[in-house]
């Protein structure tokens, strides 16, 4: 039998999470490993040849590397991006600098506008025009344009970001502009519009296309140092990157249009927590997953993943389709302080790595969400990270200090603050996921992972009205197991704006184009016919409306059938969502969606079987609801799958701990998730 590994890297700026399948004998492994940001593709293969040595394979059985990065997060986030421009249809130069006037915070009395990507003296237009319809009513200045591409390089501009009005209706001018100035700059990365987001909304289409084309250089630089070491040191393996949508893509696509990398690490956890829901029988999950600095939280209702058309990275809209998640400032790494009003807060500041929580003993002073845990006896300071990085338990009190004094309590006062003031904010952003959908917690099960989030996730579970919480294997490299698991995607559009009852006939031609464009990209993957699969979407709205719903479909049928199948979907979607719908009032397509995917093998993991928990001889003093108390501390492995333990225990495992309060049990899934259940009385 020809040696089968497969490997999913999720690349974090601490750590490098890194999962191993062995598809024939079913085997799983993890290790983790110190990123290397400087060169990403360096602690990616350091920890392949570490786990190569570990785990008993050679690096030529490495058949698919599949690879989440933050590398295009980062430089967003951290505006390490080379001089961009954006050539637009004349008298639109002002479009990123207008933006949108909407308000995240309606009480804030000053609007804060993200910083715009691209400077006002680096937006050129060029004399064109094209209407909605996609007629040409003014002919392309090509003079024009060749004008604009002087003053292109005088600028010293590195990647160019071609905008015009309409070109989602016909590309042809886009096209045109595009060919020109790659002529004319061969060194200038360039990104269309088409190609990238064709659709309605020029400030979201504007903004995806510059990120897109600021993001082409670093992108195909770190893919290029990526594919040359590979080479050499996996010469089998075909490399994947994962993309926002959950699903991955080749090398080069990634390297075209890295915009579709902006979630790339997070989305391998929401695709875990689909996986996990098919295999626990649980249709309904929140998946939460608390790491350093942030609590990222995505939605499994009726098995499937909730998905959305736009996302932001930074205040800065991305029209691209993406895992539906929000983030907020809160992991093990968040800072405690005191405001000016005498309360307690926590985040959205983080210790970071380094110097980290005072418990690291790297030098840190500010007391952090870990260093109350640590007090508190949730975690063990001998025991974490597997023994390799001992906890200093004196250095996290001493940290606590200052706040004690300001407030008048001790510092077990003070750590049990913290804990019940973050457990308040992870409950509030996981209510808020669930609410704005028109979902109950009470109809969902909590699935628990990250390294932080095992000692919060029953305390939360309680405060949302959730009875079961569910703790998967590997649960500190969740993410990376989920991309595992993960299929070739590629997701295709077209604006289409009318009635949908007269619009039918016209999404049926375009529905035909896109499975043609669809298959010629998963042809280029190498992915054969019967693995393939289409997944199709329509953007509905109710006329007059200034907002629409993605609205799923079975398949591409735009009979009268289907239009009123998608009809009725769309006003029940529109009643979860928003409480009312309106069946008088005609509905109206926006745009016709398309996911093609590319299936990949998907071997059967092995499960180890579960051993039946004994007394546990250690214990330690764990403070719960009321203080203090002896608390039994478990190996993982302990933990039976008949057997109940009651709480309060402690289940420690590597990278992460497990608090179980009083009035919760724990038992083994066959999966090997550890699943948790509240008990009526409580």
């Amino acid at each position: 039998m020809e040696p089968d590994i497969r490997i999913a890297v999720d690349i974090g700026g601490t750590f490098t999470d890194i999962e191993i399948l062995d598809a024939n004998s079913g085997a799983i492994h993890q290790i983790k490993t110190p990123s290397t940001p400087a060169d990403p593709s360096i602690g990616l293969l350091t920890g392949i040849k570490q786990a190569s040595e570990r785990f008993g394979f050679p690096l030529e059985a490495v058949q698919y590397l599949l690879h989440g990065t933050t590398i295009a997060t980062n430089a967003v986030l951290e505006r390490k991006l080379p001089l961009g421009a954006v050539v637009t249809t004349a008298g639109f130069e002002d479009v990123m600098q207008i933006g949108r006037h909407g308000r995240s915070d309606v009480y804030a009395i000053t609007l804060a506008q993200p910083q715009p990507l691209v400077a006002r003296r680096l937006c050129f237009g060029v004399t064109e025009r094209v209407n909605a319809a996609g007629e040409i009513a003014v002919p392309l200045d090509e003079e024009g344009v060749r004008r604009v591409a002087t003053e292109l390089a005088e600028a010293g501009v590195k990647s160019v970001a071609i905008c015009l009005l309409h070109a989602y209706a016909n590309p042809a001018h886009e096209q045109r502009v595009g060919a020109i100035l790659a002529e004319l700059l061969p060194d200038a990365a360039i990104t269309l519009a088409s190609d990238i987001s064709p659709e309605i909304r020029e400030y979201e289409r504007m903004s995806t296309t510059a990120l897109n084309a600021m993001l082409v250089p670093i992108v195909q630089r770190y893919t290029d140092r990526l594919a040359g070491r590979l080479k050499d040191e996996l010469p089998e393996a075909q490399v994947y990157l994962v993309q926002s949508n959950g699903g991955v893509s080749g090398l080069a696509k990634a390297g075209r249009e890295p915009a579709r990398l902006l979630l790339s690490g997070p989305s391998g956890g929401a695709a875990a927590a689909k996986r996990l829901a098919a295999e626990l029988g649980e249709a309904n999950l929140v998946a939460v997953d608390m790491g350093g600095t942030s609590f990222d939280i995505s939605v499994v209702h009726e098995g499937e993943v909730a998905m959305v058309n736009e996302g932001e990275v930074d205040g800065l809209p991305v029209r691209l389709p993406m895992i539906e998640m929000r983030t907020i400032g809160a992991g093990g790494g968040s800072i405690a302080w005191v405001d000016e009003g005498g309360r307690l807060r926590i985040g959205p500041h983080s210790a970071g790595a380094d110097p980290g929580p005072a418990c690291y003993g790297k030098g840190g002073t500010q007391f952090t969400v870990t260093d109350a845990n640590l007090v508190l006896g949730r975690l063990d300071g001998e025991s974490f990270m597997g023994g390799a990085m001992p906890l200093d338990r004196e250095a996290a009190r001493k940290a606590a200090e200052p706040i004690a004094a300001k407030l008048g309590l001790s510092v077990d006062q003070v750590a049990a603050g913290v804990i019940d003031v973050a457990n308040s904010a992870l409950a509030t952003a996981t209510r808020l996921s669930l609410f704005e959908k028109g979902m109950d917690p009470e109809d969902f099960a909590l699935l628990s992972f990250g390294g932080a989030g095992g000692v919060h996730a029953c305390e939360v579970a309680d405060e949302l009205g959730i009875r079961r919480v569910v703790f998967p294997a590997h649960a500190s490299t969740l993410s990376a197991w989920g991309i595992l698991w993960s299929d070739i995607a590629h997701d295709l559009s077209a604006t289409q704006i009318g009635l949908l009852d007269a619009m039918a006939p016209a999404l049926a031609e375009t529905g035909k184009r896109l499975v043609a464009e669809a298959r010629t990209l998963l042809a280029e993957d190498g992915v054969p016919e019967a693995a393939q699969r289409f997944e199709w979407a329509l953007d509905l709205r109710y006329a007059g409306q200034a907002f629409d719903l993605r609205v799923p479909l079975e398949g591409a049928d735009f009979s009268a059938s289907g239009v009123a199948k998608a009809t009725a979907a769309f006003h029940a979607l529109h009643r979860q969502r928003f409480s009312y719908d309106e069946p008088s009032v005609p509905v109206e397509v926006v745009a016709l969606r398309l996911k093609a995917v590319g299936g990949l093998a998907k071997p059967v993991p092995a499960h180890s079987e579960a051993t039946e928990a004994g007394h546990s001889a250690q214990q330690r003093p764990v403070h719960g609801r009321s203080g203090f108390v002896p608390t039994p501390v478990l190996a993982r492995e302990a933990v039976s799958a008949s057997k109940p333990v009651a709480g309060p225990a402690i289940v420690e495992e590597a990278y992460t701990s497990i608090y179980l309060p009083a009035g919760w049990t724990i038992l083994t899934h066959a999966s090997g998730a550890l699943i948790a259940d509240r008990l009526a009385s409580h």
